[in-house]
């Protein structure tokens, strides 16, 4: 019989995305492309943030890497598996611009489903190396809500059961959709330095999209900026700000010029 090819697991997965295509009503009278030929490479472990116009393809890139639609050309591979490979394997973790919580479940609920159910569909016994949930909870600062609905939790708290949901799949690569982006902007700055500091303890691959450019910056290790519809890779800007970051490196001068220059950059693709 042949052997199921196994997933990567538990680290920071590498992404190669190759003359990947997008278009939407292919066949139609009226199809609209969606993405260009986008080729890029990521590194595993690396915290990469994508910006760009409304309608660059940005979310649609993240559903292709996800597995949630397919390329209408190119390919994708994760650690040289196909995403459709991981995604069966729980080893893909999504968070979305809502939370998305089971409102008739508890927190601590709420956050082991997604791993209970790839668990079921696998048949596989949980791994001993993933994290336990009340580790996790306490982790995103969630200890004692443990019992809470989801309509008695504020949204950026909902947020981070959201975050902790994902994490308890120990996925290779998590994709973030605009996760902080409901949230008032206070509560968006403690997000992004709460995520930066799980992203440090985990070592995931993090895929993210924003359309806060200092919030990219201040997150990332690449920032890749896309062109107007049909999306197409602008320019890869490398962010070697010290880490870890806190305050004082957004009052950095260096962080000021490249959230300035990013930003010129911008209003050309957008021209």
């Amino acid at each position: 019989m042949k052997s199921t090819p196994q997933p990567p697991r538990a680290t920071g997965a590498g992404i190669s995305i190759q003359n990947v295509e997008v278009t939407y009503g292919l066949g139609s009278a009226e199809p609209v492309q969606a993405l260009a030929p986008v080729q890029l490479e990521i590194q595993g472990g690396c915290f990469v943030s994508l910006v760009g116009p409304s309608g660059c393809g940005k979310s649609t890139l993240l559903k292709v890497l996800a597995d949630l639609m397919p390329p209408t050309q190119g390919t994708v591979s994760i650690d040289g598996q196909a995403p459709s490979v991981l995604r069966r394997a729980g080893r893909i973790g999504l968070v979305f611009q809502q939370a998305n919580l089971m409102p008739w479940l508890n927190i601590e609920k709420n956050v082991k489903l997604l791993d209970e159910i790839v668990s079921t569909k696998t048949s596989e016994t949980r791994d001993a190396n993933k994290p336990e949930v009340s580790a996790l909870l306490e982790v995103v600062g969630l200890k004692g809500f443990e019992k809470k609905l989801p309509h008695q939790l504020s949204g950026g708290m909902q947020q981070r059961a959201s975050l902790a949901r994902a994490l308890a799949l120990d996925p290779s690569v998590l994709l973030m959709d605009e996760p902080f982006a409901a949230l008032d902007e206070i509560t968006r700055d403690r997000m992004a330095f709460e995520l930066m500091r799980i992203w440090q303890q985990y070592q995931k691959t993090v895929i993210f999209v924003t359309h806060s450019l200092a919030e990219a910056v201040f997150l990332s290790d690449q920032v890749v900026l896309m062109s107007a519809r049909p999306g197409r890779i602008h320019k890869i800007y490398e962010i070697n700000l010290p880490r870890p970051r806190n305050e004082e490196t957004r009052l950095s001068d260096e962080f000021i010029r490249l959230v300035g220059e990013i930003n010129r950059e911008l209003y050309k693709v957008m021209l």
